[in-house]
C-alpha cells in the first residue's frame, strides 16, 4: 500500500516565529476540512524505566501556554505522567498529509480550570466519568453500566454533578513541535520549533531530513 502525495512545499520563511501561531492555522484547516475528530491526537506516555503505551485522547484546549487534555488521574496515563511526566502528541491528519509532532512535558491544570471545563461536559459524560474506573480491570461491561445507573439516579439530568476527585486535566508544555506536510517521492517537509532560550522569540525553527 503506498500513496503518492502532492501538496503545496512548507517553506521556513513562511512559519510565524512561534508554534502555537502556526498550531492554530494548521488546526483551522483540519476543521475547514470537515476531518472527523480534528482535535482527536495520540497520547504516548511512558513509565520511568522507559515502557511506552499511546491511546487516541481529544484535545480540549490550547493556547500560548500549551495543550489541554482530560482524564482519570488513577488511569494509566494518569500514573505514569505522575511518575514521569515527558509526553508526546500526535495530530495525524491524514487527508490533508499532514502530522504535528509534540514532545514536553505534562502537568496537572488547577481544580478550577478543571471544575470549569467539567461544568460543559453533556450530562451522561459527567456521570461516565465517575462511573469508569478507567484501566482497572471490571468484571463485566453489566457491571459499568450498573454503576452508571445508580449515578444516574442519584444525579438526574438537570442536577449538579460533583467534580470526581480522580479526574482533572493535564496541560502539556512543549518543548519541541514539529509540522509534517507530504510530497512526492518521499521528499516530505519536517519543520520543527524546538524551544531556545537565546532565541528572541524563544524558539528556534530547523528542517529535518524527510
Amino acid at each position: 500500500m503506498r500513496e503518492h502525495y502532492r501538496s503545496t512545499p512548507l517553506d521556513d520563511a513562511d512559519l510565524p516565529p512561534e508554534p502555537m501561531e502556526q498550531f492554530v492555522h494548521w488546526f483551522k484547516d483540519a476543521a475547514a476540512g470537515h476531518l472527523h475528530e480534528p482535535n482527536a491526537m495520540i497520547v504516548s506516555t511512558a513509565t520511568p524505566d522507559g515502557r511506552p503505551s499511546s491511546r487516541t485522547v481529544l484535545l480540549k484546549h490550547f493556547d500560548h501556554r500549551g495543550f489541554v487534555f482530560y482524564t482519570n488521574y488513577t488511569s494509566r496515563k494518569g500514573r505514569e505522567l505522575d511518575a514521569n511526566p515527558h509526553i508526546s502528541l500526535l495530530f495525524p491528519w491524514h487527508p490533508l498529509t499532514r502530522q504535528i509532532i509534540v514532545t514536553g512535558t505534562a502537568a496537572r491544570v488547577g481544580r478550577d480550570e478543571t471544575a470549569a471545563y467539567f461544568r460543559t461536559r453533556p450530562h451522561g459524560s459527567q456521570l461516565g466519568a465517575w462511573a469508569s474506573p478507567q484501566s482497572s480491570v471490571i468484571a463485566s461491561r453489566t457491571e459499568l453500566l450498573g454503576r452508571y445507573e445508580e449515578l444516574a439516579t442519584r444525579y438526574p439530568e438537570g442536577e449538579q454533578v460533583p467534580v470526581p476527585p480522580e479526574w482533572g486535566g493535564y496541560r502539556v508544555t512543549p518543548e519541541t513541535v514539529e509540522f509534517w506536510q507530504g510530497h512526492e517521492n518521499r521528499l516530505h517537509d519536517r519543520l520543527r520549533y524546538v524551544r531556545a532560550a537565546d532565541e528572541p522569540t524563544g524558539w528556534r525553527i530547523e528542517r529535518l531530513a524527510p
